[in-house]
This record gives C-alpha cells, sequence and structure tokens, in this order.
C-alpha cells in the first residue's frame, strides 16, 4: 500500500509518500490544478507496485470538497478527510515544541492515515442530487445569516440616530414595510415629511394588500412622534449609510427568495424527499438542510449513534476521578444541529408525540435547549434511506392507522421491522394517520424558522 499526506493550500498541496513501513518515498509541493493532479498521478506510478489497485492509495486531506478531492476519488484513491483538529492534535505526537510547516503537515496526515486510518473516515459517497442540494442549501442558509448582519448593523445605526425607525418596524427591519419606507425616508426630517398616502402608496408598491390604512397611520404616528436628535454634522453621514444597508438588505431578500424556489426544486427531486417530508415539522428548506447535511451515502454512518454525534445531539461527558460533567456537544455541524434545533421547536406545537418526549424530559429537570437537543431515537436522527428500519417504522405506523405502507423503495414492512425498532407508544402520535395517509406531515415550519 502507498500513504500519502496532503496539505493543501489555495495554489499549491505539499505532498509526500510514505511506504507501509513509514520510509519517505517522495516529498513534493505540488501546484494546483490539472497540472498538479497529473504530477502527483506520476508520484504514485512510479511507487505503486504495477498489479496494486488504486484503492491501495490511501490519502490523507483536510478537506472533503472541491475538485482536486474528486478526482482523487474519481482516479480509485481511498480518501481520509482529516478534521483539521484532529490534525493539529496528532502533529503534537510528532513535535510538543509547536513547531509547524506545510511539509511537516504532509507528514503528520500521511503517519496519521497509515496508523490510524481506522479511526477516521473516508470521504462519504453522497449522490450527485445530494451535493447539488447541500450546494444551494447552504448558499441559502448562509445568505440568510448574511442578511441578518446587515440588519443588526442597520439596527444598531438607526438606534444612534433615528430612533423613530425602530419603534415604527421594530423586530422587523427586514421586511416589506421597512425596506420600503426607509428607501424613500432613511432620515428622521424625511420619515417627519412622509404623507398619510406616501406611506400607503409605498406599502402597496411593496407587497401590502391588508390593513394598508391602519398600518400607514401607525408608521407615520412612530415617525412623527418627538425623538432625540443627533449632531447635526452626522446626520446625512447616517443617512447615505442607512440608505446603502436598505438596498443590500433589499438585494439579499430577492436573491434568498430566488435560491429557496431553487432549493425546493432540487429537493423535490431526490427521491428519499417523501421519507424526510413524513418527518414532523419537517417542510421542504429545513428538510433539503437535513438531507444535505446527513447526506445520502448509506454507509455513511454506523448506527444512529453516529448520526446523534455528527449532528450535535448526543452530549459528551468529561470525566476524571470523582469529577464528571455533562456538556452539549460543540464540535458538530453548525448547519445540521441548527436545522434539528427548529424541527424540535417548531414539532412541539404540531406533534403530540414530540410534546410528550418534550415534556417527559422537562419533568426530569431538562431545560429547554437540553430538551430539544435530546432525539426521539426513532423520530428525530433515524436512518432515512429507503430499505432502512425507518421506513419500516413509518410503514408500521401506516399500518396502525389502517392505511397501506408509503409506496416506493424496498423498505421493509411493518412486520419486517426488528421488535427494537417497532413504533412505541407516542411514535405514531410523531407521525399521525393523516400524515401517513398523505405520504408527508402535513404541519409546516412556523413563519420564519426555515428562513433562519
Amino acid at each position: 500500500m502507498l500513504f500519502i499526506g496532503d496539505d493543501w493550500a489555495q495554489a499549491h498541496h505539499d505532498i509526500e509518500l510514505v511506504d507501509e513501513s513509514g520510509s519517505r518515498l517522495a516529498r513534493r509541493r505540488l501546484p494546483e490544478g490539472v497540472e498538479g493532479l497529473a504530477a502527483l498521478h506520476a508520484l504514485v506510478a512510479d511507487h505503486l507496485d504495477e498489479d496494486a489497485e488504486a484503492d491501495q492509495v490511501v490519502l490523507g486531506i483536510e478537506t472533503d470538497r472541491g475538485p482536486w478531492v474528486q478526482a482523487l476519488i474519481a482516479a480509485g484513491y481511498t480518501v481520509h478527510a482529516v478534521n483539521p483538529l484532529q490534525a493539529a492534535r496528532y502533529r503534537e505526537r510528532h513535535a510538543t515544541s509547536g513547531a509547524k510547516s506545510d511539509p511537516g503537515d504532509a507528514h503528520v496526515l500521511a503517519e496519521l492515515v497509515r496508523l490510524d486510518r481506522a479511526h477516521h473516515r473516508t470521504v462519504a459517497g453522497d449522490s450527485a442530487i445530494a451535493e447539488h442540494v447541500k450546494v444551494l442549501t447552504r448558499t441559502h442558509q448562509s445568505m440568510i445569516w448574511s442578511r441578518q448582519r446587515q440588519t443588526n448593523a442597520l439596527r444598531s445605526m438607526l438606534r444612534e440616530f433615528y430612533p423613530g425607525a425602530l419603534a415604527a418596524f421594530a423586530d422587523d427591519l427586514d421586511g416589506r414595510d421597512a425596506l420600503a419606507i426607509l428607501a424613500i425616508a432613511p432620515s428622521p426630517e424625511a420619515g417627519r415629511r412622509l404623507s398619510l398616502s406616501t406611506i400607503t402608496a409605498a406599502l402597496r408598491r411593496a407587497g401590502r394588500q391588508r390593513n394598508l390604512q391602519a398600518t400607514a397611520e401607525r408608521i407615520q404616528a412612530a415617525l412623527r412622534a418627538p425623538q432625540l436628535e443627533a449632531h447635526p454634522g452626522v446626520v446625512s453621514a447616517y443617512t447615505a449609510a442607512v440608505r446603502s444597508l436598505v438596498a443590500v438588505i433589499g438585494e439579499f431578500v430577492v436573491q434568498i427568495e430566488v435560491l429557496r424556489a431553487e432549493v425546493e426544486a432540487g429537493f423535490g427531486r431526490h427521491p428519499d424527499a417523501e421519507i424526510y417530508l413524513s418527518q414532523p415539522e419537517l417542510g421542504l428548506v429545513l428538510g433539503a438542510r437535513v438531507l444535505a447535511e446527513f447526506g445520502d451515502d448509506p454507509t455513511r454512518y454506523a448506527d444512529v449513534r453516529g448520526r446523534k454525534n455528527y449532528s450535535g445531539m448526543a452530549p459528551i461527558t468529561r470525566a476524571s476521578g470523582t469529577k464528571r460533567i455533562v456538556l452539549a456537544r460543540f464540535a458538530r455541524n453548525r448547519r445540521l444541529a441548527d436545522a434539528l434545533y427548529l424541527q424540535a421547536f417548531t414539532a412541539l406545537t404540531a406533534s403530540p408525540g414530540a410534546r410528550t418526549y418534550d415534556d417527559r424530559h422537562r419533568a426530569a429537570g431538562a431545560t429547554h435547549h437540553q430538551a430539544l437537543r435530546e432525539p426521539d431515537p426513532v423520530s428525530r436522527t433515524p436512518d432515512l434511506r429507503r430499505g432502512s428500519p425507518r421506513r419500516g417504522v413509518l410503514d408500521a405506523c401506516s399500518q396502525a392507522a389502517g392505511v397501506p405502507p408509503q409506496s416506493g423503495g424496498a423498505g421493509p414492512s411493518a412486520g419486517e421491522v426488528d421488535r427494537r425498532d417497532r413504533p412505541r407508544s407516542g411514535d405514531c402520535g410523531v407521525v399521525p394517520a393523516a400524515v401517513a395517509r398523505a405520504g408527508r406531515h402535513r404541519h409546516w415550519p412556523r413563519r420564519g424558522t426555515e428562513h433562519r
């Protein structure tokens, strides 16, 4: 076998090849792109036995994305995506002085996959449609976070010189009403001059159809109310800044909706979309996020515990001597944890099973956030692939409701589900009879939760 450490950077890759005994065979700095990849293949050909298969080349790299990694996988190499934090800890085994270099990191990665590869996962083999959904959902969520950062900046700025706008729009500064009014009145003086007809026309252009008169009167009263004034010398600067921020936030709002449509369309084409939508409070956007972050490679997780650890739902225990403490897991997939947290929160009002499960944990002394992080092993972090025990649970719930199992896929029937995976008391409350008949959950997340 041949072991390769690849310390990647934006423009180059530091490569080290070692054999099974740990002897260094080659060390190179290769450029990013086709030329560098061809040079890497040439190095492998020079040192790999002629009768060896491509999967005998084991490579460690601190990323699982990008065309370089995809090309390595396509070549048949066994690629391990190593967490940078794990690589940093492994480096301390070789040098306690704190010394670090790119060639040294390549050596660390080569030794890691040579000695400890059994403790590290290979790059998941998700399908093309799952990768498609991941790109869209991550971009969509990143744009939402960026919009929120700009909105927070706008709120901070208005607090400095335009408190009337904060009183008029409260916590909805990125809403259509606020953006429409601030676009035509970015300063306190301009806000006081707005007539009722001007405000009404702006709200109508922004898309408001109901309560136009009452909303316009409320906004006008807030903008004309007495307020403390900022220094006259900085008002014009604040006005220009507000005008720019409003334009940026408005464009974010437009593009977020464009991406939302793309996310829903891509998610709808995935063969497992129906199964995800059958989960309580997973709508099109949240369901797409969960699918994208969990992936659809059936061999990616050994068991349910692996899913719980990856999502951050399982706590960690620190014990030493007589001291023992249980903490939340912060080393996790942040995007997945966010989606599952929102799912759990919105499910409390729509799913009797989720409500009962949460109440049981709260009665045992758990806080609100602790109860939401604690997943039901059947309904929150199941193996959602067709042919999985969870699919059998859904079919069992359907049969309990007196309807046929869900069609599609070769999943086990209710009679073929292992007894440990059969729906317990309350599980079919998580997937109620109306849901089983429809093949998906009828209750979508509350307004705004999918846009977090």
